[in-house]
């Protein structure tokens, strides 16, 4: 079970908290997934108030060859209320990367921001990577990165999309 309201609360398949060895030693070593399904179909999408199927406070991931769908962030108000951001990940904190490759992103839903990725680096030191991927019909919460539909993304600079299709 996982808390429906929350500010920083999340993760309805796995919750990972604090991975850095020392504040400013740079990202720590990424937590993996790897072929893994959260979600698959409608009925079995994961819901937490933030991070439906996986979230984190500085914390790295790597996520490879994966697939996230129905998975909902139901939580209201975003951070300074009770959340709601992140309909599949959320990723929160300072010195983080967070590598999506060779994965499908859908039909996820967030009641805030980042139907599909929420992800926030406080102080901009970390980056966001997309290769080889496909988000799609992750609607449009209360708020997003223009030109970037399904995500909201606050990193020391825009989202690196390669070779991937980010659609609405």
């Amino acid at each position: 079970m996982c808390d429906e309201l929350g500010s920083d609360v999340g993760g309805g398949a796995i919750r990972k908290l604090d991975y850095l060895v020392a504040p400013g030693a740079g990202p720590a070593r990424p937590v993996w997934i790897v072929n893994s399904t959260f979600g698959g179909k409608e009925g079995l999408g994961n819901s937490c108030a933030n991070g439906g199927a996986i979230s984190s406070i500085g914390v790295s991931w790597n996520i490879l060859n994966s697939w996230f769908s129905y998975n909902s962030a139901v939580g209201h108000g975003a951070n300074s209320g009770l959340g709601g951001n992140g309909g599949a990940i959320y990723n929160d904190g300072n010195e983080i990367v967070l590598n999506v490759t060779s994965s499908l992103i859908e039909n996820n839903k967030a009641n805030e921001g980042g139907s599909a990725i929420f992800f926030v680096s406080n102080d901009k030191s970390g980056s966001i990577t997309i290769t080889d991927s496909i988000t799609r019909n992750n609607p449009r919460g209360t708020f997003e990165t223009p030109d970037l539909p399904g995500f909201y993304v606050i990193a020391k600079q825009p989202a690196q999309i390669v070779n991937s299709q980010i659609l609405r």
